[in-house]
C-alpha cells in the first residue's frame, strides 16, 4: 500500500474506485478485505483533507475578492 498523502487527489481517488469493485466482487479473502478497508479508510481520509483544502483556498479567495471590492468602493 502506497503512502495516501503521497498520492494525487486523481490517483487516490481511482485506487477507492478499484477497492470497491474489488471488495463489490465477492471474491476477496478475510484478510484482504481487511486490508482493503484499511487502505480505503485510508485513502478516503485523503482525499476528503484534499477537498476541505481547496474547499478553504477558495473561501480564502472569495473573501479576498469581497474586501478587495470593498476597499474599491470605499475609495470612491
Amino acid at each position: 500500500m502506497a503512502d495516501p498523502d503521497q498520492l494525487t487527489y486523481e490517483v487516490a481517488a481511482a485506487r477507492v474506485e478499484e477497492i470497491v469493485r474489488r471488495l463489490d466482487s465477492g471474491e476477496a479473502s478475510l484478510q484482504e478485505t481487511l486490508q482493503l478497508v484499511t487502505e480505503g479508510k485510508a485513502l478516503i481520509e485523503k482525499c476528503a483533507a484534499d477537498l476541505e483544502a481547496v474547499s478553504g483556498a477558495l473561501q480564502e479567495l472569495r473573501l479576498d475578492e469581497l474586501v478587495a471590492r470593498l476597499e474599491k468602493e470605499a475609495t470612491r
